[in-house]
């Protein structure tokens, strides 16, 4: 979707009215990935709360990725129907009644379906966040797009982190609690979200879809879209089941959950640091050899020495997670306008989402299957040789354009592209008005 940039705030919603937006927006992004990272430490009590096998655990553990795949393409209809605040603070209350929803029944069906409403907070957030702050903050896109990056990050770290703790510290069924909890920090995001006044000067028009069927012909398009799918499910194979992999080990379920807490800090810098190198098409091949490496030490950690120098092993993990923020960056330089770099990201991350959920499902099924790991590691392992060969492709300079010509500016006007905002990127992507 597309959307016409909006003037400036005006010098009586700039001071109150900023601080509030800023609030919320850091806020909502500490939610993100609250719901998903706190399944992860507690998995093994989520299976004998429910009485559920491993392959309906490694379905909840995908359910997160089907849904951001699905749920995401929604949020700019609804923008364009709605004010973005309002969408906002209902997707969040949405999570929170979710997050209270799955722990309240014993019930695998209705753990399910809360599943599924707790996911739209993150969603949406993903593809609603970047208009946000591009028309309330033009001039610090940066800083509030780095801002709710690492309240993002730093949400998922600390749910990994506490979220066995608090499970302990609650006794009996007391990941109910541990999941739960994160219901009030939704509930706590929403709420400024109800006040924050009406943009002076928005609009609703300027809406304009994007051609994206056309892409169903571009091998560029596919293999990027193989590559984020990849890359995406060696992130929620780690953040959903190692923690579970080390405590079958006979590591504690704290220290477990630290440990992923540990790789999710990892990333932090790393979405900063990579999409600069990433620019540099020098540097491209290298960065993804050094990330390949990192997966395949710290996976081969994790097999032969679990127990042993566990924290190196997980920080491997999480440098080689560096291949989101290279994505995300490669997505800019594959299109020569905004339209095709935002149909070229919008496809490529709704399917390798769509991808990736097969991952975390195929690791509880076969684990269900085997009583252990070695499904696990094969998967990933060849993961990884997929995720060199896809990347090794779009590391060679192209442009989606040139193999679907159709793609184009509106109304078939080269260079009169406006403001467009990608839906599903994590961060997301944004694309100024360029200068005529």
């Amino acid at each position: 979707m597309t959307r016409t940039a909006a003037p400036p705030p005006t010098r009586t919603s700039s001071r109150q009215g900023l601080v509030l937006v800023g609030t919320a927006i850091v806020l909502t992004g500490f939610n993100l990935r609250t719901a998903v990272n706190s399944v992860g430490p507690v998995l093994e009590e989520i299976e004998r709360g429910l009485g559920i096998s491993s392959g309906l655990a490694g379905l909840i553990t995908s359910m997160p990725l089907i849904c951001f795949a699905l749920i995401g393409f929604a949020g700019p209809p609804l923008a364009a129907r709605y004010r973005d605040g309002h969408v906002l603070a209902a997707a969040l209350l949405v999570m929170a009644i979710g997050l209270l929803l799955r722990v309240s029944v014993p019930n695998v069906w209705v753990f399910l379906l809360g599943t599924v409403a707790t996911m739209v907070g993150g969603a949406l957030g993903n593809v609603l966040l970047p208009g946000l702050v591009k028309r309330w903050f033009p001039d610090r896109t940066g800083l509030l797009v780095g801002a709710y990056s690492t309240a993002l990050a730093i949400g998922g770290a600390v749910a990994s982190v506490s979220t066995a703790p608090i499970a302990e510290a609650a006794g009996a069924e007391g990941w109910r609690w541990g999941l739960g909890i994160w219901a009030v920090f939704a509930l706590v995001a929403a709420l400024p979200w109800l006040a924050v006044p009406v943009r002076p000067g928005a609009s609703r028009g300027g809406h304009a879809a994007v051609r994206l069927r056309a892409l169903g012909r571009s091998r560029l398009a596919w293999t990027m879209a193989a590559f984020f799918g990849l890359q995406a499910m060696q992130a929620y194979v780690i953040v959903g089941w190692t923690a579970q992999y080390l405590r079958d080990q006979g590591m504690s379920a704290e220290a477990a959950g630290f440990l992923v807490g540990l790789n999710a800090l990892i990333v932090i810098p790393l979405n900063a640091v990579v999409p600069l190198g990433t620019v540099r098409p020098t540097w491209q091949r290298p960065m993804l050899l050094a990330f390949v490496a990192c997966y395949l030490a710290g996976w081969t950690g994790l097999l032969l020495a679990p127990l042993t120098l566990t924290w190196l092993w997980v920080c491997l993990l999480g440098l080689g997670m560096g291949t989101f923020a290279m994505i995300l960056a490669l997505f800019g330089l594959r299109g020569r306008t905004p339209e095709s770099v935002s149909a070229l990201s919008t496809v490529a991350q709704g399917w390798g989402y769509a991808l990736a959920g097969v991952g975390p499902l195929l690791v509880g099924l076969l684990r269900g299957l085997t009583g252990g790991y070695t499904g696990m590691f094969v998967l990933v392992y060849v993961g990884v040789g997929l995720l060199l060969a896809t990347g090794w492709s779009i590391c060679r300079p192209r442009y989606v354009d040139d193999e679907v010509p159709a793609l184009g500016g509106p109304a078939g006007r080269p260079g009169d592209f406006p403001e467009t905002e990608v839906a599903g990127a994590e961060p997301p992507v944004l694309l100024p008005r360029p200068e005529r």
